[in-house]
């Protein structure tokens, strides 16, 4: 299984670590720091401290009452989130009231000279007063009566300073409306005017009431015209008729009733009609061209001239035809009577519509146009109303000017003076204090800046972090290794193989969880070959690569451990053998297989580097050596490969090409950031099969949590005790 760190980067296990590894430069730093703190206050003269009050109000009590001039001096703040209270400490610490404090108390520093705002301000201390609209003022000198007249002073110019300052801004205020007043009484006199004009030039007296009125009105009008327009419609179906039956228009039947009413023409047409009779009569007798029958004719002819005559001298112009019959009846005069009355009461009724319709039309159009109207009045009530408002608003403000400029009241009072002080502010307790924080202060600057001098990788942490490969395995180490009840110092190198000589302690245990973490990562594709390097030399990857081998041995596998670091081999060493031959040979063909290969423990086989070559490069980059590599890997179960450090050579690189995996081994404390952050590099580009990391020689007591289930024990002890067990054995 793969492990998981569970601590976080920024627990406070973590400073206490650094804490820790830092004690001795923090320790030195803060008693040095405190020890000259102490020094500098002893001879530093005591600072007598005065302190006075001031009481602000949001709102002055009188012109709350009055009504007026409230706006003047108020305290608001111009941002949502600022507080005006701030707002009145900055003017309080301004030039121009620390000047006139220094100024009218003369006030001189240590060589005698006019006392320097930045001093001054150094030695003066303004808060507020939590929970209350309240300012404390204080002031630090070596004279306590000076510290008392300094904020006494102080407080009598800030108050100066405010009721000039709300004088001041009501004048302004003043002269500003003054100025103004007339431009907004022209304006509202113009508004006034324009509305006056537009109501005289659409004869508007409400238009509301106009609206509402001429609706009804023209309601009426329609049913006036409806109700015209139905008699109309009954008079000319009635004059329809009687025209049928008369077998003549109305002007012809006006034109007869003004015929028979002619004087003697009935009388003449009564005539004609006689002659016509006996004419009749005589031409039954007589024959056409008989005298009578002639003088007959001639009558009824010159009869006839006559009543053409007479009817052209009635009618003038309007002429008719007298062929037909121009002697009506009684009822036919009736008729025509009728007829005529008829059309002269349809040419009335059409004339009384039409003067309707043309006054509908025009209350329509006055109405369409109300809303044009309407709109361009609110328009002009607008206009008139903002004047009006802003007049008399102004107006008021005139007045609230005036009486805030007489005014004699600030928003601020003093509520408490300061008394000269009988002791000094700053007591050992204090000043202990203060020494003291420092000193920490000092120590934490110390152990930011060695941290972030110190590149080195420290903990499992940070190599986990900055190299961001799979954690395969944390290696605890151990203060001392003694083997012997002697307690006697023995070769490092010999006491490098835990497995062996120490089965049962805790970093045997971990070397079993490295190799149980490969086996986990070969269930899909099989780890045959593997390369084992570091970033730097002393990392402990040669031991790494001992223990790792004699793990994987003791599963019963057949493994093939390989000293590939041909500039500084070791292997030999740890295993206690002879380096006349190894790897070189092999590779130049020197010395057969079986002769160079030692069997130092069941299942386990080493191959040493052999004689240190002149150019070790060559040599592993080579055909010999690929065809070595192809040849152990099918003959042992697992090949272990110890390779030289990344930065020494790039022998791991060239080997890993020819393995199935690479493992980077890291030690805290011996490779720093920038030789990991190369080595990881290196392997990235050379596309390597990185397997993951190996923290080696973890000190567990360093560490914030113990990684596995190591406990924070003495690794010695464990050792020695095995060590005492295998003695008696």
């Amino acid at each position: 299984m793969i492990m998981e760190l569970q601590e976080s980067s920024i627990s406070p296990a973590k400073y206490w670590t650094i804490l820790k590894r830092r004690w001795l430069a923090t320790l030195s730093i803060s008693i040095v720091v405190f020890g000259v703190s102490q020094l500098a206050t002893s001879l530093k003269k005591p600072l007598y401290v005065a302190e006075g009050k001031l009481r602000f109000q949001r709102n002055n009590s009188t012109s709350s009452m009055t009504g007026l001039g409230t706006e003047i001096g108020k305290l608001v703040p111009l941002m949502e989130q600022s507080n005006p209270m701030n707002t009145e400490v900055e003017i309080i610490r301004s030039f121009p009231v620390i000047g006139t404090t220094i100024n009218r108390l003369e006030l001189k520093d240590d060589k005698g000279l006019a006392l320097k705002t930045k001093l001054f301000l150094k030695n003066l201390t303004i808060k507020e007063v939590k929970g209350a609209d309240v300012l404390q003022i204080t002031y630090a000198d070596t004279n306590p009566k000076t510290a008392a007249q300094v904020v006494n002073e102080l407080m009598k110019v800030y108050l100066e300073q405010n009721l000039s300052s709300r004088r001041a801004e009501a004048a302004a205020a003043r002269k500003f409306i003054e100025r103004q007043l007339p431009k907004a009484e022209l304006v509202m006199r113009r508004a006034e005017s324009e509305l006056a004009g537009f109501k005289e030039r659409n004869r508007i007296i409400s238009l509301q009431e106009e609206a509402t009125k001429a609706v009804e009105i023209m309601t009426d009008l329609q049913l006036k015209i409806n109700d015209t327009q139905s008699q109309l419609a009954n008079i000319e179906s009635q004059s329809q008729v009687i025209s049928q039956q008369l077998g003549m228009t109305p002007d012809q039947a006006l034109l007869m009733t003004s015929i028979s009413q002619i004087s003697g023409i009935q009388d003449i047409l009564k005539e004609i009609q006689q002659l016509q009779s006996k004419l009749a009569n005589r031409q039954t007798i007589l024959e056409e061209n008989h005298p009578e029958i002639i003088d007959l004719q001639d009558k009824i002819i010159s009869l006839n001239r006559v009543i053409n005559t007479r009817i052209a001298q009635a009618l003038g112009k309007n002429k008719l035809q007298t062929e037909g019959n121009l002697q009506l009846s009684t009822l036919q005069q009736q008729l025509s009577g009728k007829l005529v009355e008829l059309e002269s009461n349809r040419l009335g009724l059409t004339s009384q519509v039409n003067s309707l319709l043309k006054l509908q039309f025009a209350y329509k159009k006055r109405l369409n146009n109300l809303p044009k109207l309407e709109e361009q009045q609110r328009q002009l009530d607008r206009k008139l109303q903002a004047a009006q408002s802003t007049y008399s608003l102004l107006l008021q403000k005139l007045q609230e000017s005036r009486i805030a400029e007489n005014q004699n009241l600030g928003n601020a009072t003093k509520i408490s003076e300061a008394e000269i002080p009988d002791e000094p502010n700053l007591s050992a307790f204090a000043s202990y204090l203060t020494s003291a924080l420092l000193s920490i202060l000092a120590a934490l600057i110390t152990i930011y800046i060695l941290e972030l001098q110190d590149k080195s990788i420290k903990t499992v942490d940070e190599a986990k972090e900055l190299l961001d490969l799979t954690l395969l395995g944390v290696i605890p180490t151990a203060s001392r290794w003694k083997k012997s009840s002697k307690q006697e110092e023995i070769d490092p190198y010999n006491q490098s193989i835990i497995l062996r000589d120490f089965p049962r302690s805790s970093i045997s245990e971990a070397y079993r969880m490295l190799r149980a973490n490969l086996n986990f990562m070969s269930a899909d594709k099989e780890l045959k070959v593997i390369v084992i390097t570091s970033s730097v030399p002393k990392e402990g990857k040669s031991t790494v690569a001992a223990n790792l081998a004699t793990a994987m041995a003791q599963m019963g596998r057949q493994v093939l451990l390989i000293d590939g670091d041909l500039h500084s081999p070791v292997q030999h060493k740890i295993w206690d053998l002879m380096n006349n031959q190894g790897l070189s040979n092999l590779i130049i063909k020197e010395e057969e297989i079986t002769a160079t290969i030692k069997k130092v423990m069941p299942n386990l086989d080493i191959l040493t580097s052999g004689i240190v070559p002149p150019s070790p490069a060559s040599l592993l980059d080579s055909q010999r050596m690929a065809a070595l590599m192809a040849n152990f890997s099918d003959k042992y179960d697992c090949v272990i490969v110890d390779t030289p450090a990344l930065n020494v050579a790039a022998d791991a690189v060239t080997l890993g090409q020819m393995a199935d995996g690479v493992l980077l081994v890291v030690r805290p404390g011996v490779v720093d950031s920038v030789n990991a952050a190369f080595a990881r590099e290196l392997l990235a580009k050379s596309g390597q099969n990185v397997l993951g990391q190996v923290v080696n020689g973890v000190i567990v007591k360093n560490e914030p949590h113990s990684y596995y289930y190591f406990q924070k024990e003495d690794y010695s002890q464990t050792i020695n005790q095995e060590s005492q067990e295998t003695v008696k054995i």
